[in-house]
């Protein structure tokens, strides 16, 4: 999941589920708003680890530790208590009022574990048994990143802002409805910019539901009626039913993509139905197989809740990519430790093979990263050009 998610994320378990309050405001800082601080930080704390790369050049980090130690369960009380002790110290120092030690320790270990849940419900992997344990625990729920997620979680802080204030509703309204109205069609366009296609009609939904949702409550009178805390746990609420809706679809999706499995006999060494944007209707269907990985795109929205018949699976349509016949430099390539670090961390990886003049390139490409954009590889492709003598010219990700 994105840094900015996890920390509305963080935002909005403050208000609704802690009494926080809006991080900005021109009032000397409170406890309240203190704490709606200290979860947002916590939850975004976990990311910090990609300040790695800033000082180790490594082009490995990314799958070796990039969601490791930062994001263990295990290590994620020393955080904690690290992260509350930082606060406590500045709260005195600033002379805010604060929570007490423990109770900034507590906070602080639910925004992060806000963080390592979210992160584990995308297919990428978290190592959260970390340094025990390196395995990548994945749960296929959600897109890594999820525009429906996000505003669900930051729409109804931004409604409980509007409407807290009877004096200024119409304005703050006014405000929010020419801010959000406008995005469904921007969204969109940057979408189609990486091969994601959302629909015109989903588009004018969104646009004629931000409508109603902004001003009306506001024309009406309605949303002064709701209080603060009230507006912020509708999200809560909202953002937790979204997400058991898109584990119901997974295990929906799975099913299917087990089913084609088994009527197309493969000998399945892993099976993965992985979320594809822009909605809970669209997944990726993977079977890796002794010989390479099948793919099978599945849309869910009209059979969702409707038992399929297994011989169904039959007539999906299907891509086969296949490993190459394994030669001298593709071996060579396993040999090589960023290559076998790679392996490590994909799930559906195919090795393909191709010559370019003299040189011998194997690339190393992981399924569950889909091609969006026809003009540039795959995320997660990993690229060794060989000289014909078998010297490793060249090695690293492959960007154009």
């Amino acid at each position: 999941m994105d840094t900015i998610t996890h920390g509305i994320a963080g935002a909005l378990i403050s208000k609704a589920v802690f009494g926080g309050r809006d991080l900005i405001s021109a009032k000397e800082m409170e406890k309240k708003r203190l704490t709606t601080w200290v979860l947002v930080i916590g939850a975004m704390f976990p990311d910090i680890d990609v300040l790695r790369e800033f000082f180790d050049h490594n082009p490995m980090l990314i799958v070796t530790w990039h969601r490791s130690i930062t994001h263990s369960l295990l290590i994620m009380p020393i955080w904690s208590l690290g992260l509350a002790a930082f606060t406590a110290a500045i709260a005195r120092w600033r002379k805010w009022q604060a929570p007490n030690f423990w109770w900034l320790t507590l906070l602080y270990a639910v925004g992060i574990f806000s963080h390592i849940v979210l992160d584990l419900l995308t297919d990428f992997g978290t190592m959260i048994w970390s340094p025990l344990g390196w395995s990548r625990p994945a749960w296929d729920v959600l897109f890594i990143i999820d525009l429906t997620l996000t505003a669900i979680l930051l729409i109804p802080q931004w409604m409980a802002w509007a409407f807290e204030d009877p004096d200024h509703v119409q304005r703050r309204a006014t405000i929010l409805w020419a801010i959000f109205t406008p995005a469904p069609l921007v969204i969109s366009r940057l979408a189609l910019a990486v091969g994601v296609q959302i629909s015109t009609p989903a588009v004018l939904l969104a646009t004629v539901l931000f409508t109603v949702l902004f001003l009306l409550p506001a024309a009406r009178g309605w949303g002064i009626n709701v209080p603060y805390e009230k507006w912020n746990r509708i999200g809560l609420a909202l953002a937790v039913v979204y997400i058991a809706a898109a584990a119901v679809a997974h295990h929906t999706a799975l099913e299917r993509v087990e089913q084609f499995a088994a009527a197309q006999k493969i000998d399945a060494q892993s099976i993965g139905a992985l979320p594809l944007p822009p909605s809970l209707w669209h997944w990726d269907g993977l079977v890796r197989a002794p010989d390479g990985v099948y793919e099978t795109r599945l849309d869910l929205s009209d059979t969702l809740f409707q038992k399929r018949d297994p011989k169904e699976a039959e007539t999906i349509t299907r891509t086969f990519y296949p490993d190459a016949l394994p030669n001298e430099f593709t071996e060579a390539a396993r040999r090589l430790p960023a290559v076998q670090e790679v392996l490590w961390f994909a799930r559906f990886p195919v090795i393909q093979f191709h010559k370019e003049g003299d040189v011998a390139v194997v690339e190393i490409s992981d399924k569950r990263f889909p091609q969006i954009n026809r003009n540039r590889p795959a995320s997660f492709t990993y690229q060794v050009r060989f000289s014909p003598t078998g010297k490793v010219l060249t090695q690293g990700w492959l960007r154009r």
